[in-house]
């Protein structure tokens, strides 16, 4: 069992199975779709939104044996919670290579809550560029949304109590793969 800051894991909602069996699932729900994936663009959100997106394209690459084009996207300056973290913001950038005027977007996260981290990559996508649509893909959805956005693609849904936390453990950032439901530490017994 993890603990992070006070938190204590409560239970793994995915291991590395599970998430790889979801990875492929959206993989192929993007295809099907999009009827492939010409001039569709991944674009990951900073940090894990970046890695699951690569996930992503790699599971196109073996369905579609075609690369599809992959971008990360920093919203730091796009929040609006800005002024309750950090006084300095650690700002990473952008990197999209691709441009996204015309194309199909398909923003990449980990985990769907209030839908404000959504609206700041809207945000940042539109300065970029104007795609002809943008789609959402969350490894999870755990509700409680504060603004009205609803994923396109999502591994799994996760009924949740805004007292727990959905922490998504990836192996390039965390050196442990799964999706864990974490909870104060008095809260189990």
């Amino acid at each position: 069992m993890a603990t992070i800051d006070g938190w204590k894991e409560k239970n793994v909602l995915l291991d590395e199975a599970a998430m790889r069996r979801a990875l492929t699932r959206i993989a192929h729900e993007i295809i099907e779709r999009n009827k492939g994936i010409k001039d569709c663009v991944l674009i990951g959100i900073r940090t894990r939104g970046i890695y699951i997106a690569q996930r992503l394209a790699e599971r196109i690459l073996q369905i579609e044996g075609e690369q599809i084009a992959i971008g990360e996207l920093d919203i730091t300056l796009y929040r609006d919670d800005l002024t309750h973290k950090d006084n300095q913001p650690i700002i990473n950038g952008s990197h999209i290579s691709e441009d996204v005027n015309n194309k199909k977007v398909i923003l990449v996260d980990d985990v769907l809550y209030t839908g404000r981290t959504v609206r700041a990559a809207l945000d940042a996508l539109m300065d970029i560029g104007r795609p002809e649509l943008i789609q959402l893909a969350v490894l999870i959805d755990r509700g409680h949304r504060e603004l009205p956005i609803r994923p396109d693609y999502v591994g799994k849904n996760v009924p949740t109590s805004k007292e727990e936390i959905i922490t998504v453990q990836l192996q390039e950032v965390d050196g442990r793969e799964c999706v864990s439901i974490l909870v104060k530490n008095e809260e189990i017994q």
